[in-house]
C-alpha cells in the first residue's frame, strides 16, 4: 500500500513538473517572439491576453507543485512553538483550513466556468474564456491533492521531531533532576 502511495505521489510530482516546465517554456517563447515581432514593427494582437493567461496557469500549477513539495508559505515555526501534545492537532487544523479554502475556490471556479459560457477571448475569438478560466477549479483540486499527498510525510516528520524533543527533555531531566 505504501509503495502504491509513493508511486502515485512520484507520478503526480512528475506530471506537475512537466506541466510547469511546459508552461514556463511556452510563456518564455511567447514573450521573446512578441518582443522580436514588436521590434520588427509587426506586434501580435493577442500577446497581452495570451501571456497573462499563461502566467495565471503557471501560477496555479506551480502552486500545486509547491504544495506537494511543501515549499509554500506556512507556519511551521508556530506549530513547533506549541506544546508537543498540540502540534499534530494544530497541523491537522491548519491543513483542514487550507483544504476547505481550496474546496471553496474550486466550487467558485466551477460557478465562474458556468457563468462564462458563450464568452470568447477578445484577441482570439475562437478561444472560449471557459477554457482559459478552467485553471481555477483544476488548480484548486490539484492543490488539494498535493496537500493530501504530502500530509503523511509532514505528520511523520513532526512526530519524529516531537519524539526527538521528548528524548532531549528526558536527558535533561536525568542530568539536572
Amino acid at each position: 500500500m505504501v509503495s502504491i502511495f509513493l508511486r502515485l505521489r512520484a507520478f503526480f510530482e512528475r506530471a506537475l513538473e512537466t506541466i510547469v516546465i511546459f508552461l514556463m517554456t511556452s510563456l518564455a517563447v511567447v514573450v521573446v517572439l512578441a518582443v522580436i515581432y514588436r521590434k520588427a514593427g509587426a506586434s501580435f494582437s493577442w500577446y497581452d491576453e495570451v501571456a497573462s493567461i499563461q502566467l495565471a496557469w503557471l501560477t496555479y500549477y506551480g502552486a500545486a507543485l509547491a504544495a506537494l513539495k511543501r515549499a509554500h508559505i506556512g507556519f511551521d515555526g508556530l506549530v513547533r512553538a506549541l506544546p508537543l501534545c498540540l502540534r499534530v492537532p494544530a497541523l491537522l487544523l491548519g491543513e483542514a483550513v487550507v483544504i476547505a479554502f481550496f474546496a471553496v475556490l474550486a466550487w467558485t471556479g466551477v460557478e465562474v466556468h458556468i457563468a462564462l459560457e458563450g464568452d470568447y477571448l477578445v484577441s482570439l475569438p475562437e478561444v472560449p474564456v471557459q477554457f482559459t478560466k478552467s485553471v481555477i477549479p483544476i488548480g484548486a483540486v490539484l492543490f488539494i491533492i498535493a496537500q493530501l499527498l504530502s500530509l503523511p510525510d509532514v505528520i511523520k516528520r513532526l512526530c519524529a521531531s516531537n519524539a526527538a524533543e521528548r528524548a532531549l527533555e528526558a536527558d535533561r531531566e536525568r542530568i539536572d533532576p
